[in-house]
């Protein structure tokens, strides 16, 4: 019963994880583009949310990755590192279920 709710709550914070780098790539963009106006206080708010949320994760993959110039593959990389994370979870989770050390 216990692992139900670990196994829950950390596919619960990967999936919103994967979400909010998703929405933050997608509103970077739009603050480029000047389809967003960040002189808007709900649009400000919410890119200030994502980047606080996300740029930790983005600051250390980019020191890692090489300089790819305009592009930045960062947030690609977190996404990748996301989905593995959440596929080895439900390994995990099947493993011990497979092996009768999780009813």
């Amino acid at each position: 019963m216990f692992l139900d709710v670990v196994f829950f709550l950390a596919g619960a914070v990967l999936d919103l994880l994967w979400w909010a780098v998703l929405l933050a790539v997608i509103v970077q963009l739009l603050i480029s583009f000047n389809v967003l106006d960040t002189r808007n206080r709900i649009v400000w708010t919410i890119a200030d949310f994502l980047y606080r949320v996300t740029e930790p994760l983005f600051g250390r993959v980019r020191r890692v990755l090489p300089s790819f110039g305009p592009v930045d593959l960062g947030p690609l990389v977190v996404l990748l590192l996301i989905t593995a994370c959440q596929m080895l979870l439900n390994a995990t989770r099947n493993a011990l279920l497979l092996n009768g050390l999780y009813f």
